[in-house]
């Protein structure tokens, strides 16, 4: 797909099922996803497309009856599903930092922000006690907290939500971590909060060189600050294009639906476009495109009889779709 020479993170047709209630059902269907050095990509998709299973396969932290088919993530030139558990240990939170879907519950509310951060930092680095509040200070600052230093002796029930997901930011800034997956960061913050959120995001990207695989499902915030879109759809990724492009010329048809939902797509005084049905659960058996039952450009015969693949249609531009390969 996408020159992936110099990628940070390279996932090549990783597949994983889950066993539950007697049968295997699969969750990730052969999905590829490159990210390259100083790059913000953005995985987006209704709840439950399986988003968020793909972070926690690159953390390796999937649930036990999790079951990996196929498929190989590269990171640091080492495949990480071949890398023991004490290996994956020394990447976690060090090398690959995970900001979670909840800022609310992520801080321990028995400890100080400064104890926590310090934990992450004198984990990592051989400093002094001095050097390492200095450095607790310093990412402080960076995710824009006021009063920096005053702040290391607040507990997290002393913050706001908005203020709580810049300090699990800064932990994992802390860590001094190549890519940082960002889960649903601005969920249940208000919208100019999300703004604040994004910004520091893209700064980390810019400013420190730090690569980062943004997971949301809000396609109007992650568009303005990401270089390429994917797009996810019951654990496939059906069409992924830099951002620009994307917003120009989407083409598989759920992904315009998606941005036709969207309330600045929609004329004043109109309703706001729903896309029909709901998305399939994993142990739904659909023939063909899974997007079938609720495509309204659906071919009979031949999109409900065999799923398409992941083909490149024009420069850059990756579709899951019959109606641009026939």
């Amino acid at each position: 797909m996408y020159n992936t020479t110099m990628s940070l993170l390279d996932i090549k047709n990783y597949s994983m099922s889950f066993r539950c209630d007697g049968g295997i059902y699969k969750t990730l269907n052969n999905i590829s996803l490159s990210i390259q050095p100083k790059s913000m990509v953005a995985l987006v998709g209704e709840s439950g497309c399986g988003k968020s299973m793909t972070a926690m396969s690159i953390l390796r932290l999937l649930p036990k009856n999790a079951l990996i088919d196929s498929g190989e993530i590269i990171f640091d030139n080492k495949n990480i599903l071949d890398l023991k558990e004490s290996e994956m240990r020394a990447i976690r939170g060090n090398k690959i930092a995970l900001i979670p879907q909840d800022p609310m519950t992520s801080l321990n509310p028995l400890y100080t922000i400064g104890n926590q951060l310090l934990e992450v930092i004198e984990k990592n680095k051989s400093l002094t006690k001095q050097e390492a509040i200095n450095k607790a200070v310093e990412v402080l600052d960076i995710v824009k907290i006021p009063k920096a230093k005053e702040k290391l002796n607040s507990y997290p029930h002393e913050f706001s939500g908005g203020m709580k997901q810049r300090a699990i930011i800064a932990m994992a800034l802390a860590a001094n971590a190549e890519l940082i997956i960002a889960d649903e960061p601005t969920t249940a913050l208000d919208v100019t909060i999300q703004a604040q959120i994004m910004n520091i995001l893209n700064d980390i990207k810019e400013n420190l060189g730090t690569s980062i695989l943004l997971i949301s499902h809000e396609l109007n915030l992650v568009g303005q600050y990401s270089d390429e879109i994917n797009v996810m759809y019951s654990g496939r990724i059906v069409e992924k294009a830099p951002s620009k492009l994307f917003f120009e010329k989407s083409l598989h048809p759920y992904s315009t639906a998606l941005l036709n939902s969207l309330p600045a797509n929609t004329p004043p005084n109109n309703r706001l476009k729903t896309i029909e049905g709901q998305p399939p659960n994993i142990q739904e058996q659909i023939t063909g495109c899974r997007f079938n039952p609720r495509c309204e450009r659906m071919i009979d015969k031949i999109c409900n009889v065999k799923s398409p693949s992941l083909k490149e249609v024009e420069p850059n531009h990756f579709v899951e779709c019959y109606l641009y390969q026939i």
